[in-house]
């Protein structure tokens, strides 16, 4: 399968490499990443707001997989979950997470690092009702991360939801809520020709102490 994988690039491939100028141009990280994240919805095939979740389970075996922003502000990024999933139950345990945003188009990333907490009932609430119909019913449908031992098992529950509900109002389930990261570490990266990319890196005691930055390594 080696075939699979490109090869280094060229000499020549790096020297068309396009060098973006200077990209760090806010000193507030959250306000840079939300330009940063303003460049990605225009340049993005689809969902600019994906993000790689990580998360460790009861072993100490890392998890991850791709979620939405829903949020973000400087209280930190929102995303909403079943909580009965994996990663809703892994947060439960170890309150921690990763994420990082990966946009090709842009060819930059931003890495997250920080704790964990649960957003408020009003919050998922007005949240989960933003949500298109068929969303709704879905989330009250899926055991989310449980063994299905058919898909027409889960079109099944699909449809006795939406009988069960009709045209009437659909109420968030109670094990369906948001998760509010509040990063103590933001790293900004940017590609550079010849792999000499720029990382900067923001770090903080915890979400009420100032930042400090610093530029690392590539």
């Amino acid at each position: 399968m080696a075939d699979l994988i490109p090869p280094s690039p060229s000499e020549d491939a790096y020297a068309v490499d396009h060098d973006q100028g200077d990209v760090f141009t806010r000193d507030d990280p959250f306000a840079l990443f939300a330009e940063w994240l303003a460049l990605a919805g225009k340049k993005e095939t689809n969902d600019p707001n994906a993000m790689a979740l990580a998360t460790v389970d009861a072993s100490g075996m890392p998890d991850v997989r791709m979620v939405l922003l829903k949020d973000v502000d400087a209280s930190g990024l929102t995303f909403y979950t079943n909580l009965d999933s994996a990663k809703g139950k892994e947060l439960a345990a170890n309150p921690k997470a990763a994420i990082v945003f990966h946009w090709k188009s842009i060819r930059r990333q931003v890495r997250f690092r920080g704790p964990v907490t649960q957003v408020t009932a009003a919050e998922a609430d007005a949240y989960f009702a933003t949500r298109a119909r068929g969303a709704r019913i879905g989330a009250h449908a899926s055991k989310q991360s449980q063994p299905l031992e058919s898909r027409f098992a889960l079109e099944k529950a699909v449809a006795a939801k939406t009988a069960q509900f009709g045209l009437g109002d659909i109420p968030r389930p109670e094990n369906w809520s948001g998760f509010r990261i509040a990063p103590v570490q933001i790293e900004f990266w940017v590609n550079r020709p010849f792999r000499l990319h720029e990382r900067l890196c923001y770090k903080r005691a915890d979400a009420g102490a100032p930042w400090t930055k610093s530029h690392l390594y590539p």
